[in-house]
């Protein structure tokens, strides 16, 4: 029997009254046609109950969930579960089950801190949908800043392991000494790696933890800059730096994110709430050298960070107010929620993000290029949105409309399209012709009013459209 010390005795109690096997019904929608719900699947993860009856587990176990269900080692009976909070951008999500009898037996887990390199950690699950709890060991072999698949988009501490984590395992504790010292949550194929996998530290849990303390989930916030090392000694000479090992460059400000204003292009970053920035972007944290990002990814919305800074030779102390970067959400995966759309006269109009373009993979370059730089460019200043020509539903009113499609919506009607609301009310108003320009294309799309009007119908019932739009 595998055992871990119940919180604040000596005494044993199973794994298996902490282990929850989490079976999720869900639904992908559909960015081709989004007015349909989407295609239902099923899939099986991991949890592993934690204080006031909850239980922790990973976003994407849950995502796009229409009905959810948990069991527990002994007790086959299935028991609906939903969920409480959700954080696409660390892959962690909240459950809980109305049914207090499901919680009768189980063992709340504690947290432990991070493994060192080289010590043995334990892995519980489910892999490959079994139903039995299965329990592998690994070797803790790298401490890192690693993207999380999930979100595609957010990088936050990740502890690799030499063990599999397979379908299943996903969600389930990672054990060392009695305590959860992370959560099993991606690994790699294997024609890419064998025996490797990871597991979300428990920083990172408790700071997922601590966020939904007041009911909501604020996402992580983000100085919104990059920067480069500093080992070149002639280089640190230019900027003025003493050869001790210090500094790193800013190369860029990201537009719309914490540090846009206060930090610029060229300042060199020498600490961090008081904490020394080595030349290789590293700080001493926790009786150990982590990542600079790590003590931003340990702050909350709203917090501030000090930074003190080398501005042309001229030392700086600055405040940072924390937020996220909103112009970065078009980059990410996107879950839970419906795509958005507007149909008009058998026109689909949808703004572009990362779901979007995963799904119908556009080749026009000029959307790709204001998808692509939508940051980097600043793109996002004169277009919050990239509003596109998504489809067609083939009818004589839009028949000579095919070439336009994946295109941009520059204008309608002469009014500029920021936001795809911007479009949805165009299209309310009253007019005999709607004039539709794309960008870079001279020749615009009209609809005259009438025809839009004697085709609608006809529209809706020949390709199912239960709805013409979502905003």
């Amino acid at each position: 029997m595998i055992l871990v010390l119940a919180a604040g005795t000596t005494q044993a109690v199973p794994v298996a009254k902490s282990l929850v096997r989490i079976e999720a019904t869900s639904q992908e929608p559909s960015y081709k046609a989004p007015w349909n719900p989407g295609q239902v699947s099923g899939g099986v993860g991991a949890g592993f109950v934690i204080a006031s009856n909850r239980i922790l587990t990973n976003a994407h176990v849950v995502s796009n969930a229409r009905f959810l269900t948990v069991s527990k080692e002994g007790d086959p009976k299935p028991y609906p579960a939903k969920v409480l909070h959700i954080g696409h951008d660390c892959d962690l999500a909240l459950l809980t089950v109305e049914d207090p009898a499901f919680f009768k037996g189980t063992a709340a887990l504690e947290f432990g801190g991070i493994p060192v390199i080289e010590s043995t950690v334990s892995v519980y699950g489910y892999p490959i949908g079994g139903t039995k709890l299965s329990v592998t060991q690994g070797i803790v072999s790298r401490i890192d800043f690693q993207e999380y698949s999930h979100s595609g988009m957010d990088s936050h501490l990740t502890v690799q392991i030499d063990a599999a984590i397979n379908p299943g395992n996903s969600g389930g504790p990672v054990m060392q000494g009695g305590k959860v010292v992370g959560i099993a949550f991606q690994g790699y194929s294997g024609d890419v790696a064998q025996n490797v996998g990871y597991m979300i530290p428990t920083p990172v849990a408790k700071r997922f933890l601590k966020d939904v303390e007041d009911g909501h989930y604020d996402r992580y916030v983000d100085l919104g800059l990059s920067y480069e090392n500093l080992f070149n000694p002639a280089a640190r000479r230019a900027l003025g730096l003493q050869d001790d090992d210090r500094g790193v460059l800013v190369a860029s400000v990201y537009g719309g994110g914490s540090s846009d204003g206060i930090v610029k292009p060229g300042d060199v970053l020498m600490a961090i709430d008081g904490l020394p920035i080595a030349s290789d972007a590293t700080i001493p944290m926790d009786n150990d050298s982590v990542p600079l990002p790590e003590v931003v990814e340990r702050k909350f919305k709203g917090d501030t960070v000090k930074l003190d800074v080398l501005r042309d030779g001229v030392p700086l102390e600055l405040k940072i107010p924390l937020s996220g970067p909103w112009p970065f959400t078009l980059h990410g995966n996107t879950y839970d929620e419906d795509p958005r759309f507007v149909v008009f006269g058998g026109l689909i109009f949808q703004p572009v993000d990362q779901n979007w373009m995963s799904e119908l993979k556009p080749d026009d370059l000029r959307l790709r290029y204001m998808f692509d730089f939508f940051i980097e460019d600043k793109i996002y200043k004169e277009r919050p949105e990239i509003v596109a020509l998504s489809g067609l539903l083939a009818d004589p009113v839009n028949a000579y409309a095919a070439d336009f499609r994946n295109g941009i919506v520059d204008e309608i009607n002469g009014r500029k399209i920021l936001r795809l609301a911007d479009a949805a009310e165009e299209f309310a108003k009253p007019a005999d012709y709607y004039v539709i320009k794309m960008a870079g294309n001279g020749r615009p799309i009209v609809l005259e009013r009438k025809a839009v009007e004697e085709a609608r119908a006809r529209i809706l019932s020949r390709y199912g459209v239960t709805k013409e739009q979502n905003l």
